[in-house]
């Protein structure tokens, strides 16, 4: 039994002083993605009916009328150039239609889209979208997009100009509304090797991510291209099954690297640090300035009875009444007299030592010891920054 107390403390303190190999960090699929294996912007454009006399009402909004007029063309309605002119459209808005084409998402499958009116109209609720074709950055259509809007707000206006508006009513979303009509070629049948890209290129991280890589799968099959690309080697095994071992990859756990960051928000007073950064020793005070400037009109009325000024002639003040303090303009005059008060306060700051910090929790401590505010803490982190003593990027927002 006493040898086994004796065992199990090793343990303890084996498992403390290596906490950096247990430490946990983030799925790889967090940090990185495969390349090839993205998703697609979608555009398109449209018009949305049915509005009740929320559409674009406006004549200098022609596009809207000749978009109109051509749909009504294709349709078998012929419209002359004269008739153009004369429509008025209440109901019928100009919108852009915005959807997101994920990866190996295949024909007859349903995505959502966005729509947003580009003309004046005030309000889309209730209305349909007509059938819209959605392309690609290459100018083919990808899908089509066709039903009713969902905008989760209204807007009600009165006679008068005044209203209610409750959300955003010009912006919807169709849920399931576009028919994928033509797929994405990309095809994981075949591949010998695959390229990780990282969302935040790091030599250190990706370092650590073909590490990982490598003693996962017991072998130098992946090594970096530069800072954002890890090239591996499928092993011969899983190439008949390359998707279930990407499964396997991206569940994999990496702590990935950071560079030694200070965010500075003068205009809400945040200030964030990263966890690398650190302070070298540097003597710091830190003292608030105030001034307060006050302003009084004091009135002097004139006294019962008093006549009133010629003109021309200019109120001559006398001194105050004994007692009261209270200036009395002859004549019937009115004087306004202003009286300005300046206070200036200065608080004394000690001068504090604040030691180098090896941790973030340190470098914390020492600028509360400072005890100054968010605020303060700005002005101070750029002063000890021009002082070379912060280690760390100073980005100002």
């Amino acid at each position: 039994m006493k040898y086994g107390k004796y065992l199990w403390g090793l343990v303890i303190v084996s498992f403390f002083l290596s906490g950096d190999s247990f430490a946990w960090g983030a799925r790889l699929k967090d940090i990185a993605a495969f390349k090839g294996i993205r998703n697609n912007q979608l555009i398109g454009y449209g018009l949305v009916v049915g509005l009740n006399g929320t559409g674009d009402t406006s004549t200098n909004t022609k596009f809207t009328i000749q978009s109109i007029a051509n749909m009504l063309e294709r349709m078998g309605v012929h419209i002359s150039s004269d008739q153009i002119g004369q429509i008025k459209l209440k109901n019928v808005a100009a919108v852009m239609v915005t959807g997101v084409l994920a990866p190996f998402s295949r024909s007859g499958n349903r995505i959502d889209v966005h729509v947003s009116s580009i003309g004046d109209a005030t309000s889309l609720a209730g209305g349909t979208l007509m059938l819209t074709p959605l392309k690609g950055a290459d100018q083919q259509v990808y899908a089509v997009a066709q039903g009713p809007i969902i905008t989760g707000g209204f807007a009600i206006s009165g006679a008068s100009g005044t209203g209610v508006q409750k959300n955003h009513p010009t912006v919807g979303i169709l849920s399931k509304g576009a028919l994928i009509e033509k797929e994405v070629p990309f095809s994981l049948e075949g591949k010998k090797e695959l390229a990780l890209t990282l969302f935040n290129p790091d030599f250190t991280t990706a370092e650590k991510v073909k590490e990982t890589i490598n003693h996962f799968l017991g072998g130098p099959y992946s090594k970096c291209m530069d800072s954002g690309t890890i090239k591996i080697d499928i092993p011969i095994p899983f190439q008949n099954n390359v998707a279930g071992w990407i499964a396997s990859l991206e569940r994999l756990e990496v702590a990935p690297d950071t560079v030694a960051k200070v965010i500075l928000n003068e205009k809400t007073g945040t200030v964030v640090l990263g966890e690398n950064v650190r302070i070298s020793t540097v003597a710091v005070s830190h003292g608030n300035l105030s001034i307060q400037i006050k302003e009084k009109l004091n009135v002097s009325q004139p006294l019962p009875f008093a006549p009133a000024p010629q003109a021309g002639t200019a109120p001559v003040a006398i001194p105050p009444r004994e007692g009261t303090g209270v200036i009395v303009a002859p004549g019937g005059a009115t004087v306004v007299t202003p009286e300005s008060s300046v206070t200036v306060k200065e608080e004394g700051g000690p001068l504090i030592i604040v030691s180098n910090g090896v941790n973030l929790g340190e470098v914390v401590r020492a600028l509360n010891a400072i005890g100054a505010t968010p605020r303060d803490l700005i002005s101070i982190l750029q002063s000890i920054k021009a002082a070379g003593a912060l280690q760390a990027d100073l980005e100002i927002l």
